[in-house]
């Protein structure tokens, strides 16, 4: 019962924080900003990475692609410089599913964990405060609306797997993972979709649709990626930063590899409207 409270109330704070920092543009500058670098130092013990690098990288592709665009509106050349960093980044993510279903461990020569720490973790960070930005304009919903999908089809695709799954989806790297528990994560979300595309008032029912696919997919990618970097360095959590979850990177394992593909799928609206 304690374990339950405790893991209840960390999860609620956490939610809480989160939704109340969406609503001003600075503070989800800085609150993701202390995310990303807390995440980063939960994948470097995964990895086993112990360069400082890291951070500085983290730290100039932050300013550079996120605030400098997203907070000061300015784009000097940086609109094509951006659209580099993505392909590069939608790359190198594709390049981590091959390894999740071609690899026994994902490669982690030092050229791999640099690669893996700039375009799988920081720009991961860097795409989801950018999400924010598809009108221009600082919109919170439209990022609020992600973080509701991803929830939705972490909740229901645990209640449903628990309850009803038999066939495993990855078992060798996440046993507990079950194919009707991601049909049922991704059958939820594009009911929440409807209510996301009703409430918020920002993209139609269709392509929140579409978005609430795009996250079930990817986001369940993202977390068995993280499981298997886990599985590799034989540890449970990726840390304890909050108590009953584990790390910070359990919780952003999904959004973190799902952004760069919601912004991609963004563009695309954009170009096409």
């Amino acid at each position: 019962m304690k374990e339950v409270l405790v893991r209840s109330l960390s999860g609620l704070l956490y939610i809480s924080v989160l939704i109340l920092s969406l609503f001003n543009e600075h503070a989800v500058i800085g609150l993701f900003f202390v995310f990303g670098l807390i995440a980063l130092a939960e994948l470097k013990k995964l990895i086993h990475y112990k360069s400082f690098f890291p951070y500085i990288i983290f730290t100039i592709l932050y300013i550079v692609f996120g605030y400098w665009q997203f907070v000061m509106k300015s784009d000097y050349g940086l609109k094509e410089a951006t659209q580099i960093f993505h392909v590069t980044t939608i790359f190198v993510l594709l390049f981590l599913v091959k390894d999740l279903f071609t690899h026994k461990n994902i490669p982690l020569f030092i050229s791999k964990r640099f690669i893996i720490t700039t375009f799988y973790l920081s720009s991961g960070f860097v795409f989801i405060i950018l999400i924010a930005q598809y009108y221009e304009d600082y919109n919170p919903f439209l990022l609020l609306g992600s973080f509701i999908l991803i929830w939705t089809n972490d909740t229901f695709a645990y209640l449903v797997g628990k309850n009803f799954g038999k066939q495993k989806l990855f078992e060798k790297i996440s046993p507990k993972k079950t194919v009707e528990g991601f049909l049922g994560g991704l059958f939820f979300s594009t009911i929440a979709s409807y209510f996301i595309a009703t409430f918020t008032e920002t993209l139609g029912f269709t392509n929140w649709l579409v978005l609430a696919i795009i996250i079930s997919v990817f986001g369940t990618l993202g977390d068995l990626i993280e499981s298997k970097f886990k599985r590799q360095a034989n540890v449970k959590d990726s840390g304890v930063i909050m108590p009953g979850h584990g790390g910070l990177l359990d919780r952003l394992d999904s959004i973190i590899f799902a952004a760069p593909f919601i912004y991609l799928y963004l563009q695309l609206l954009h170009y096409v409207s």
